[in-house]
């Protein structure tokens, strides 16, 4: 979709001066840039985003990595480190609603770039800093990977299988969850601004953000005292709602009630297991949990997984088969929600990319313009900054830009 087929987002008007990279930060200001806002991304002049060199897979020049999460910006090249290039970015944090950065906690207040520095200068910015531990605390100087706050946050300890080693998700759970944590906290202080006036500073940690994402399992813990442990792909108070073995793999069955319990076990040919009272109930079932298992296993042998998804499903028990990520990219219901679209890049010609999820009636999401290359904008933002042609000139010269 480009911006001429849908109305303006509801974040047309606002700037967003990206000094981020990597995954959270730029996470965060894409989320922003497809409901509108107006994102200038800006890298070193050296090789940029990090990202931009974590391949392979790469696409054209780019690696897939960096085109995952910085669409609709765009990108200038600044040398940080010379006094020509913190002026520019002074220049465009003056006329920015929001910055964001991921710099280790202080490194932005060495560049003259902090948060009392620039609100100071312009008093309704909205600075969001995202980090390994927060601004504070006795490990805020540590530097932030995704996953060291899995580690430590307590998430890796409850992933994998009862009796096996800790496990990491597929995803970085703890760099998407701090990018979201961001763009809440992000839209939090754009609204409260519009009755104070003030911008203000927000401090996002990994490790905060993987704590709050234990909810539930936090609360189990504050109940009981005792530390929980993995379940592989069941859950810890809900049972049946793990991925069980039929004839030909494993389908993901959740019994979320006993309603739905009754009728799994009317599907699958034991309707006797209902009445049995070591799972008559869910907590009489998270008890007996290693007695009903191997029962159901037994009973889903007899046909494959995509038959017991169709009866089930029919049946109204919540029932999938285990997609890969093709098959799920691919699904009729990705499909039917444009989930992946497309658009041109200048090098990588032409790219997918996993669309918004953010579905809104009147102002919706939108995809309209390819990652960025390398310095793409610069002159261009320059000019719009106030730069002549000769001071463009001059700052290339030296260096400062790219």
């Amino acid at each position: 979709m480009n911006s001429t087929e849908s109305p303006d987002g509801a974040l047309t008007g606002i700037r967003v001066l990206d000094l981020s990279r990597i995954l959270s930060g730029p996470l965060a200001t894409m989320v922003l840039a497809d409901l509108g806002a107006d994102v200038i991304k800006v890298e070193d002049t050296k090789g940029g985003d990090d990202t931009r060199h974590w391949g392979p897979p790469f696409q054209g020049t780019e690696a897939s990595y960096f085109l995952a999460a910085n669409r609709n910006k765009r990108g200038v090249s600044v040398d940080l480190k010379t006094a020509q290039g913190r002026e520019f970015v002074l220049r465009l944090a003056d006329r920015a609603d929001v910055l964001v950065e991921n710099f280790r906690p202080g490194s932005a207040d060495r560049l003259g770039l902090g948060y009392p520095e620039l609100s100071l200068r312009n008093p309704g910015l909205v600075y969001a800093s995202i980090s390994g531990y927060g601004q504070t605390g006795p490990w805020a100087s540590r530097p932030g990977y995704d996953a060291i706050a899995q580690a430590q946050s307590g998430m890796m300890s409850i992933t994998g299988e009862a009796g096996g080693p800790p496990m990491r998700p597929g995803i970085a759970t703890a760099d998407i969850g701090a990018g979201m944590w961001a763009t809440i906290g992000i839209l939090t202080a754009l609204y409260a601004r519009r009755s104070s006036g003030r911008g203000q500073h927000i401090d996002i940690s990994l490790l905060d953000g993987q704590l709050a994402w234990l909810t539930y399992v936090a609360g189990g813990y504050f109940t009981t005292g005792v530390a929980p442990g993995p379940h592989g792909t069941a859950h810890p108070t809900i049972v049946p709602y793990e991925a069980l073995a039929a004839a030909d793999g494993h389908v993901m069955i959740a019994a979320g009630n006993d309603r739905l319990w009754r009728r799994l076990t009317e599907t699958v040919g034991l309707p006797d297991l209902a009445h049995d009272p070591r799972f008559a109930t869910n907590p009489d079932r998270v008890r007996h949990r290693t007695e009903l298992i191997p029962l159901l296993e037994s009973a889903l042998a007899r046909r494959d997984c995509a038959q017991w998804a169709e009866a089930l499903n029919s049946a109204g028990v919540p029932c999938a088969p285990i997609s890969t990520v093709e098959e799920a990219l691919t699904s009729e219901q990705a499909v039917a929600r444009a989930m992946v679209q497309e658009l041109h890049h200048p090098t990588a010609g032409q790219l997918r990319t996993v669309a918004s999820p953010l579905k809104l009636s009147g102002t919706p999401a939108s995809i309209r313009t390819a990652p960025p290359l390398l310095g793409q904008h610069t002159d261009e933002v320059l000019a719009e900054s106030g730069y002549s042609a000769a001071e463009i000139a001059e700052l290339h010269t030296a260096g400062a830009v790219r």
